[in-house]
């Protein structure tokens, strides 16, 4: 006999985040070791264009954080060449030289305390909506972890190397986890790298998404609570990791030699 048919949803809702909580055992990963496994996720997920783009995440000590080394692409990406940076891009540790695309990361960083780790890629479909001058829509259930949380650079401030790029960016970002830039790309600023990187994948799927919904009609608004409702359940921080670890898993046995 069922019990729960007619259990109210919100009790539903906190049974099921408790089970999750509960049921999951998630591994212990560095924080070199989530970004070398985001890298990877990333460009099987489309977000490979060429040298282009960086991933980054906050390092051991104020102002510092990880970030990639110039010249390797996203399927080159390892724990070993991983390099810690400070805001004015010196290099801590590792050998090599950061993308010098890394100091608007660095104006988000200071804007932004609650931001742990940032994703700026020029996947695909993102970029090709990019080229249209118009906002990410949000407008399917999958997609709302991006509802109302995704910002729009109209115009192009230019190639991102200076400090008027990353004021500029910064602040269209505002407090938003997420921004469409422009005839460039997109930006992820999330609370944890296993946030950053599904959300990546999804901001990326809706790019798609919505340019063939457009090539078919008008899109439809869903209702706002709705919207975020399903943003606030999916954008879980235990979800996130429980999305995370599928994608790592998927990674590890196309890429093996990502962890030395």
């Amino acid at each position: 006999m069922a019990k729960t048919m007619e259990t109210p949803k919100q009790e539903l809702v906190a049974h099921a985040q408790a089970q999750m909580q509960n049921k999951f055992s998630i591994p212990e990963r560095s924080v070199r070791e989530k970004l070398a496994i985001t890298s990877r996720v990333l460009y099987d997920g489309g977000h490979d264009s060429g040298l282009a783009g960086q991933i980054t995440a906050r390092g051991p000590e104020p102002g510092t954080y990880y970030t990639q080394r110039l010249g390797l692409g996203f399927d080159e990406i390892s724990v070993s060449n991983i390099l810690l940076v400070n805001e004015d891009l010196e290099v801590l540790e590792g050998h090599g030289m950061p993308n010098p695309a890394n100091r608007f990361h660095s104006w988000v960083y200071r804007n932004r305390p609650d931001v742990q780790c940032i994703v700026h890629t020029h996947p695909l479909y993102t970029a090709s909506l990019s080229m249209l001058e118009t906002p990410l829509i949000v407008s399917h259930m999958d997609n709302c972890p991006l509802y109302d949380d995704c910002a729009f650079l109209e115009e192009w401030p230019g190639v991102p190397v200076g400090n008027e790029e990353g004021d500029i960016i910064s602040r269209a970002l505002g407090d938003k986890r997420a921004i469409l830039l422009a005839h460039h790309g997109m930006l992820v600023a999330a609370t944890s790298v296993e946030e950053a990187c599904v959300l990546s994948l999804q901001f990326e799927r809706t790019a798609r998404m919505q340019l063939i919904a457009m090539a078919a009609g008008e899109i439809k608004p869903i209702k706002p609570e709705l919207g975020r409702e399903a943003h606030d359940w999916i954008l879980r921080p235990r979800r996130s990791q429980i999305g995370f670890e599928y994608h790592a898993r998927k990674a590890l046995s196309r890429h093996p030699d990502m962890l030395r």
